[in-house]
């Protein structure tokens, strides 16, 4: 373990001892692993196996100053448990926590068993069978949440959620684009107060492992009781962003964002699929927007050719909203100039 991070090592030593997951006589080596902006993520190398601390940042890494309350990462465990057991092995396995500390421990997916997804779109790769999986999974687990009668108050994050998702996203943005700021803003109080269902809130391909051909979900610190259209807006957003990223695939990504949409619809309860997918709509251009000009922009559209390219569909969809999500893709496919 690095010098810098000594500090660390105590405490890690302390609770896998104290939570039964190492002996005293058991030497572990700590490694810190690629992550997000919000937390430290560990690999645990024991000598008889492996696993994960995950430890919630008090201050996000990024540019802008942002804050938000280690709390999420009591949150993030129960997302995990609780999306596992509607879905089994849809979310790594959790094995203790440490609610003072911000901390947990849990399965090590190896690589070699789960390659994050937006490393396998970074290539061309876009399947859209596994976009189906990803779309009806998810429906799955917002779905059955609605009809557990405990998770409207386990979830009751509006606090959090603001302050990871509402205010960097689309207050954020609103302020930097007077001529839609009243759209944003409108969005943003529609979703906070559309109370549905469990929302991971941070569904995007770097947080789906693809192992074989199912779908394993992480990092769900921004889990919340509220309106599954934010997780399914928030997925098919990044399908489209991706055909900037990479061109020559914007066809297959497009592809991708029709068949999570189709497997998406036929696993939600028709008594709100409507409404559900008429907020997907309006909400995926103020998405699109918010990753160019809000406090967490993509790292990969750079030129400002790109990322006007991206704010001017996304101000004219905002300005013109539609219903549907098939409309959405098919603006976004007439801005870059790809027939589908």
């Amino acid at each position: 373990m690095e010098k810098t991070n000594l500090l660390h090592k105590a405490k890690f030593d302390r609770f896998l001892i104290q939570s039964d997951l190492m002996s005293k006589e058991e030497t572990p080596r700590y490694r810190p692993l690629p992550g997000g902006v919000s937390s430290d993520i560990w690999l645990v190398e024991l000598p008889k196996r492996q696993l994960c601390i995950k430890q919630a940042l008090a201050k996000l890494k990024v540019k802008e100053d942002w804050y938000a309350p280690i709390s999420r990462n009591a949150t993030e465990v129960d997302w995990l448990i609780t999306a596992n057991s509607i879905v089994p092995k849809s979310t790594p396995k959790v094995f203790a926590h440490d609610p003072h500390n911000g901390m947990f421990a849990m399965q090590f997916i190896p690589p070699n068993d789960g390659r994050p997804w937006k490393a396998i779109l970074q290539t061309g790769s876009a399947d859209p069978t596994f976009a189906s999986t990803v779309g009806s999974t998810l429906a799955t687990i917002h779905s059955a949440s609605a009809n557990i009668p405990d998770l409207s108050q386990r979830f009751s994050t509006d606090d959090i959620f603001r302050a990871i998702r509402l205010v960097p996203y689309f207050e954020t943005t609103a302020n930097r684009h007077p001529d839609v700021k009243s759209e944003l803003l409108e969005l943003t109080e529609i979703t906070a107060s559309s109370k549905l269902a469990l929302v991971h809130g941070d569904i995007s391909p770097k947080n789906i492992l693809v192992c074989g051909d199912t779908p394993v979900f992480i990092d769900a610190e921004c889990a919340w009781w509220g309106d599954p259209a934010f997780d399914i807006a928030f997925c098919l957003n990044h399908l489209l962003l991706k055909c900037i990223w990479v061109p020559e695939a914007a066809v297959k990504f497009l592809l991708c964002f029709d068949a999570m949409t189709n497997a998406y619809r036929s696993a939600t309860p028709d008594h709100y699929l409507d409404e559900v997918e008429n907020r997907a709509a309006r909400l995926l251009p103020a998405l699109l927007l918010s990753r160019i000009d809000g406090k967490s922009p993509v790292e990969y559209i750079t030129c400002k050719f790109e990322k006007d390219r991206v704010r001017n569909a996304a101000r004219n969809m905002l300005k013109n909203p539609v219903t549907n999500l098939e409309n959405v893709a098919n603006q976004w496919a007439e801005e870059i100039g790809v027939m589908i």
